[in-house]
């Protein structure tokens, strides 16, 4: 690896930091909203709990060279790994999932931090081998390190984040220079494997991609929650019903509205424009992410960006996507603003890396 720089403060992203902070305000407003008649008014305060200590975890990562953490990243990728056969063993259960480990305080979700995990371990494993990613045994090395992860997250199950971990291996892959012939017969035998995935699904997770096809399928069970979010959404207008004025987020027809819901109460209180400022304030983050990827040469910096940057654009899309119908509902959070302390440190874990690599330069 190529020798780098203390940081430099004159290449912190502002841009991203305050994009940050802006979303995280706006979540907290919204939150407040989703949560003031039928939910714990705590629920916010721990919000802000959580924002605090994810902001501390921001500051120092920034601290730290993402270098010296690719030096450990296997570390990470092993402890992880116990974790997540950890949570099947003594994860506390939620609607039929064990995805939560009790801590007493909070829980704790291990595959959020799986995510930057495999980031890290995938970076760390494909820049060693950069001259020969194109061989199909850097391939299989992939795999290696993804399936174990893909898989111990989908028995949880959990599968909204294991299917967030193709998208980030594949691009991964195509920044590192894997052959294109190796890519697409991964897919095309991904997509011949569909009919035999169908029969593993749970029935709750077949019957969510059911009503994606056909909400009214089943209108008063499983499609009753993406009605009642297309109903709040489309009912915001362009100037939205005001801030703790609409009627199905306050009369409580939402269901799940302070987590993988929360866009609604955006939609519906905030309208077609505010929702707007909010999807620009990501894509700004997205951009400026883009602008970092692309202007480091060191090949472990480029990867990880792109793995952060593509877990990044596809949760605010999925959950946005499924929020207003045009997406099948997969339990993905909405970056910054969806309630839960795992995925909002995660997210802000993620972005103080991403600012990290912006803020060193390598040596030549």
């Amino acid at each position: 690896m190529m020798g780098f720089t203390r940081d430099n403060s004159k290449n912190f992203d502002k841009i991203i930091f305050f994009s940050t902070l802006a979303i995280l305000f706006v979540g907290v407003l919204v939150l407040h909203s989703a949560s003031s008649r039928y939910y714990h008014q705590n629920i916010v305060f721990r919000q802000i709990i959580w924002i605090s200590v994810g902001i501390m975890f921001l500051f120092a990562v920034l601290r730290i060279s993402y270098q010296k953490i690719l030096h450990v990243s296997y570390l990470l990728y092993g402890l992880n790994m116990f974790f997540l056969v950890l949570v099947l063993v003594i994860g506390q259960a939620r609607g039929g999932s064990h995805r939560w480990i009790n801590l007493g305080a909070f829980n704790f979700q291990p595959s959020e931090l799986a995510k930057i995990a495999l980031i890290f371990a995938l970076s760390s494993y494909l820049g060693a081998r950069k001259g020969d990613v194109a061989r199909i045994g850097a391939l299989f090395g992939v795999l290696c390190f993804a399936l174990p992860v893909f898989i111990l997250i989908l028995i949880e199950p959990d599968l909204g984040t294991a299917l967030m971990l193709v998208p980030i291996t594949f691009a991964m892959l195509f920044m590192a220079g894997a052959n294109m012939r190796h890519l697409m017969s991964v897919v095309f035998m991904g997509l011949g494997a569909l009919p035999f995935l169908w029969h593993l699904l749970r029935d709750y997770q077949k019957q969510r991609l059911l009503v994606f096809i056909n909400p009214n399928i089943d209108p008063l069970g499983s499609g009753y929650t993406i009605i009642q979010s297309k109903i709040a959404v489309g009912s915001g207008g362009l100037f939205g019903k005001g801030w703790l004025s609409g009627t199905q987020n306050q009369l409580n027809f939402l269901p799940e509205r302070h987590t993988d819901f929360i866009f609604s109460v955006v939609g519906e209180e905030w309208g077609f424009l505010g929702a707007l400022i909010l999807i620009l304030l990501y894509l700004l983050i997205v951009y400026r992410g883009i602008k970092i990827m692309q202007s480091t040469p060191d090949i472990y910096g480029r990867l990880i960006a792109t793995g952060v940057v593509t877990l990044f654009s596809l949760q605010v899309v999925i959950n946005i996507g499924m929020t207003i119908g045009f997406l099948p509902v997969v339990g993905i959070t909405l970056p910054l603003i969806s309630y839960g302390g795992s995925s909002l440190i995660t997210t802000l874990i993620l972005i103080g890396v991403l600012l990290n690599i912006g803020m060193r330069r390598p040596l030549f």
